[in-house]
């Protein structure tokens, strides 16, 4: 095949999966509102099983549940029959995946299914067959024809059935209610948890790492502190610690182009007052927005008295991961 060739191809395969997912949109009928009730209204898991191809697809639709708020993992068929049936409880929902829908390794198991009353949702591409005829939902995923020129290795009809999935899958978490926050808590390892979970509280400089000086104190004591803590800046409180401004390496190169004498100025003539400040429950995230929109790198955590607590810079958030 020459390159041109290969390219044809794979954009012969592209358009008959992109259309067939799209007459996906015309099959969602009752049985879908019917699959989506059941799966809410189940108090135990959702168990997906399926074989071949059919299982690799099924095991995906499960982590999707699984990730979006509604418990599910997979049963292989095979395994079932030698002990894995003993995972599926009469609380559960069953979903079978077969593209013939008369797979022999799933509808053995289908009398246990039956004797235990568990729901059974099909997707299948026969909705004649005798797992769509036994399911309390059959949902159709049938294709006119696999991109396989041979019309054998599921192709068409694997990618319908992903897709249908999804589809179950977000129907499901919007019905639920379920949030950015509800989905980090499943992913708390990967980026998106590290930036919907990770609080300033989790990563700031506390106690005696927060640089402190008093409004009362001479400016030159107050680059002492900043020296030692390197922030760039320092907070300015009262004698009983509440938070009155903040001076900076900014400020300070403003007082030296004045030619001020920094040994007979006290805090409170040089500060910046009002600064910038945060609640230690505010998101990392977040906090990293106020720094951007606002020019600094460095911002200060006080608490409900005012006094500070913390200080976060922008790299311990880089260093968190976050972005």
């Amino acid at each position: 095949m020459t390159a041109t060739n290969f390219i044809t191809s794979a954009q012969r395969t592209i358009k008959m999966e992109a259309d067939a997912v799209a007459e996906l949109q015309h099959r969602l009928d009752q049985s879908f509102v019917t699959a989506c009730e059941t799966m809410l209204a189940c108090e135990g898991r959702v168990i997906v099983t399926g074989m071949g191809k059919s299982g690799h697809i099924g095991n995906k639709i499960a982590a999707t549940l699984a990730s979006t708020g509604t418990p599910s993992f997979f049963v292989h068929p095979g395994e079932a029959s030698h002990g894995d049936l003993g995972m599926i409880t009469k609380n559960d929902v069953v979903i079978v995946i077969s593209n013939s829908g008369n797979t022999a390794e799933v509808i053995t198991i289908l009398p246990l299914i039956k004797r235990l009353g568990i729901p059974m949702i099909s997707m299948t591409g026969d909705p004649e067959s005798v797992l769509s005829q036994a399911a309390l939902a059959n949902l159709d995923v049938s294709v006119s024809s696999e991109a396989c020129p041979l019309n054998l290795a599921p192709t068409t009809s694997t990618t319908v059935t992903l897709a249908m999935g999804d589809a179950l899958a977000i129907a499901l978490l919007e019905s639920r209610g379920f949030t950015a926050e509800d989905f980090a808590f499943s992913h708390p390892g990967g980026a998106l948890g590290r930036k919907l979970l990770l609080r300033a509280a989790d990563i700031m400089h506390k106690d005696s790492e927060v640089p402190r000086i008093l409004a009362t104190q001479p400016l030159h004591q107050a680059l002492l502190v900043m020296t030692e803590k390197g922030f760039g800046m320092t907070t300015v409180i009262t004698d009983d610690n509440k938070l009155l401004g903040v001076f900076t390496d900014g400020d300070l190169r403003r007082i030296v182009d004045a030619k001020v004498d920094i040994n007979n100025v006290t805090m409170a003539d040089v500060m910046s007052p009002n600064p910038k400040t945060i609640n230690g429950e505010i998101l990392a995230a977040q906090a990293l927005k106020i720094m951007e929109d606002d020019s600094i790198t460095a911002l200060i955590v006080e608490d409900e008295n005012h006094s500070p607590i913390g200080v976060l810079h922008m790299h311990d958030i880089l260093r968190a991961g976050v972005v």
